[in-house]
């Protein structure tokens, strides 16, 4: 759907430089997607040497692939082409698909709608819940018994509904210390 050159705005990396590459196409559809036009998968499509060459000229060294739902897609080619170029991979998914590629970092995102393939969840380095109401917060301790121990765990406001849900993921995780906040900070600095 779309590349760029950006800062990371959410998750455990949040503030350090990536080339975005957004997949498009998914059949997870979240209510509160803030990218709904990656649906849809009518958007040229580039090759992994394009997309490497792209990468290339901006000088990244890491690369994040989101979408959309970027495993609907196989990863292989993309993965292989940018790690031989020494490039850092991470993988932003909700696990709903099974993962393709090599990753040097994955981020699951669950969908209570859609939920992770088992696999997912023993892969992910981050787990990172978006809280829209607050039965999320029982369901994000539910899912943190899937993970592996050295996951990091991650609560985040839905930003359309930040100001009803911060209160309750505050006294969340002063209550449970191994849980942190992940902020939308690129939405707060305007940084696409």
């Amino acid at each position: 759907m779309e590349h760029f050159y950006t800062i990371q705005g959410e998750g455990v990396h949040s503030g350090t430089a990536a080339y975005f590459i957004r997949l498009a196409g998914c059949n997870v559809g979240c209510v509160w997607c803030d990218v709904k036009d990656s649906w849809s998968q009518e958007y040229p499509i580039m090759s992994a040497n394009e997309l490497l060459e792209q990468v290339r000229l901006a000088g990244a060294s890491k690369v994040v692939v989101t979408g959309g739902e970027p495993l609907i897609h196989n990863l292989n080619p993309l993965c292989t082409a940018l790690h031989k170029a020494g490039v850092k991979l991470h993988l932003e998914t909700s696990g709903a698909h099974p993962i393709s590629g090599t990753w040097d970092w994955i981020c699951l995102s669950p969908k209570k709608f859609k939920m992770p393939l088992p696999g997912a969840f023993q892969l992910a380095n981050e787990l990172k819940v978006v809280v829209y109401n607050e039965k999320d917060l029982d369901w994000a301790i539910d899912l943190s018994q899937y993970v592996v121990s050295e996951c990091r765990l991650l609560l985040q406001p839905e930003w359309g509904r930040i100001q009803r849900v911060t209160p309750w993921i505050i006294d969340f995780v002063k209550a449970r210390p191994t849980w942190v906040i992940s902020l939308q900070t690129h939405k707060y600095m305007n940084i696409p």
